[in-house]
């Protein structure tokens, strides 16, 4: 196990360096982390697991395998308005995990933890007949109030996406090798988009003064705003046209439109997917500008307790599926 790195040894090699100086940490040398709230700020926790077969490929990069493990937890925290902070990290290794294998897992965690900025103050090792399994805990703070949550959908609000829609479970496509016709180029980046989603941290602070409800796209764009709708007791009209496609799945769609099931059901999109009146899309215009984060209004919500998405000619399109479950 990591060339025969005992526990102690792989938590002071490879995970200790991770916690950066952090006070409550200790180092890693104790039993629990110490975290002391900013004066007039909530904590935000939130745990994610992934596992392997399920949740990424065995032969997965481990650079790859520690991004998305990361990013899928900052986009929990995003979906709150959270500014993230500290994270635990659980892991079930098996013996064939060399110390090559963490020291890169490691790398990659110090490059998003830099980009986000956000360190390790905890977590466990175990070993395991497999599969790999990670979980993360993840905390963040915000101000006392200000919380962004999926059950303050308003009629009439205006319902609004970031980024683009659909990317991750076509880049699922592209690793299982399908998806063939498309370049070499927009391979790469739809299993990019697949592999180290974006959360979008930068973007949920600038909502907490506008948005009245938000959620991250992870079980796929219908799934999760049928959960938002469930929470508000409200229903949504969206118009098929306005969700936004990346080039690279606009040409996956216009070549076989099939796929656009996988679009709207596929999820780990981990794009934010939020409401607001209408009397501020102007203010979103402006934050898309400033943070250079597209933001794209994609329907309303309506008086009633369901999901309805139109096409181009006004029907009402019914997908197959409506995204991923757990279970």
């Amino acid at each position: 196990m990591a060339g025969r790195l005992g526990e102690f040894e792989l938590i002071e090699t490879y995970f200790a360096p991770l916690t950066r100086g952090v006070e409550g940490a200790f180092n890693l040398k104790d039993d629990a982390a110490v975290i002391v709230p900013p004066a007039g700020k909530s904590m935000v926790i939130t745990t994610d697991t992934i596992v392997e077969g399920v949740h990424f490929f065995s032969d997965d990069l481990p650079e790859d395998i520690a991004a998305k493990m990361l990013r899928v937890s900052l986009s929990d925290l995003a979906a709150m308005g959270s500014i993230p902070a500290y994270y635990n990290l659980s892991i079930a290794i098996t013996t064939s995990i060399s110390g090559q294998w963490f020291d890169k897992f490691t790398k990659s965690l110090k490059a998003d933890q830099d980009k986000y900025g956000i360190f390790l103050i905890g977590g466990d090792t175990v070993l395991t007949p497999g599969p790999l399994t990670f979980t993360i805990t993840a905390i963040g703070f915000i101000a006392v109030g200000k919380i962004l949550r999926r059950n303050g959908a308003k009629i009439d609000d205006d319902i609004w996406v970031s980024g683009s829609i659909g990317d991750a479970a076509l880049g699922l496509m592209v690793a299982k090798g399908k998806l063939n016709h498309v370049s070499d180029t927009q391979k790469k980046y739809l299993i990019t988009r697949y592999r180290r989603p974006d959360p979008r941290t930068e973007l949920a602070p600038n909502l907490l003064d506008d948005v009245n409800a938000a959620i991250d796209i992870s079980d796929g764009l219908i799934a999760d705003l049928g959960h938002m709708c469930s929470e508000s007791k409200v229903g949504a009209d969206i118009l098929m046209a306005n969700i936004p496609l990346s080039r690279a799945g606009r040409s996956v769609i216009n070549h076989e439109p099939s796929y656009l099931e996988l679009v709207l059901g596929g999820g780990d999109d981990f794009e934010l997917l939020f409401t607001a009146d209408r009397s501020i899309r102007d203010t979103f215009k402006s934050i898309s500008k400033n943070l250079e984060i597209s933001l794209t209004r994609i329907g309303s919500i309506v008086n009633t307790r369901s999901v309805r998405i139109f096409d181009q000619s006004g029907a009402q399109y019914s997908p197959k599926g409506i995204g991923y479950t757990h279970f």
